[in-house]
């Protein structure tokens, strides 16, 4: 991991106190992908002992926030990156820890020139969240916007 990648999850752990709540793991941030964990917690399960649904999806959420920083990161003197829509479906039953891999639905250059011709450009992230076993418990997707300062 490299120190950008690692100042990420360090930025988003010291700013977000859901993610420093929850003990979020940054395993992997690039402009590619976002792999972030949620380890394996009593207190936040739900009443059939894996974790809370409000907990995954803080975890997907977090992991496309996570994305979002490491492709437009170089945009924040510009622009703010705020998210719009989220949508998840809870697919199996997630028990033990839990992992959320986020990929951009958009091409990052695509989403930078609307906001060099001074729009307010929106971009979908995809999130999968996976058990140990690798079985997707998860899918989930956050719209996100670069609200241009000013």
């Amino acid at each position: 991991m490299s120190a950008d990648q690692m100042s990420i999850g360090e930025m988003l752990t010291a700013t977000v106190p859901m993610a420093r709540t929850l003990n979020l793991e940054f395993l992997e941030t690039t402009p590619e992908k976002a792999v972030v964990a949620l380890p394996d917690q009593s207190e936040y399960h739900n009443h059939v002992g894996g974790p809370h649904a409000g907990a995954m999806f803080t975890l997907g959420e977090s992991a496309s926030g996570a994305i979002v920083l490491a492709a437009f990161g170089e945009q924040l003197a510009r622009a703010v990156p705020l998210a719009v829509s989220a949508e998840i479906a809870y697919k199996k039953l997630a028990m033990g820890a839990v992992t959320a891999t986020a990929t951009l639905g958009r091409p990052a250059a695509d989403v930078v020139a609307e906001l060099d011709a001074g729009e307010r450009p929106e971009f979908p992230v995809s999130i999968e969240i996976r058990r140990a076993d690798d079985a997707v418990t998860g899918e989930m997707t956050v719209v996100w916007t670069l609200r241009p300062n000013g």
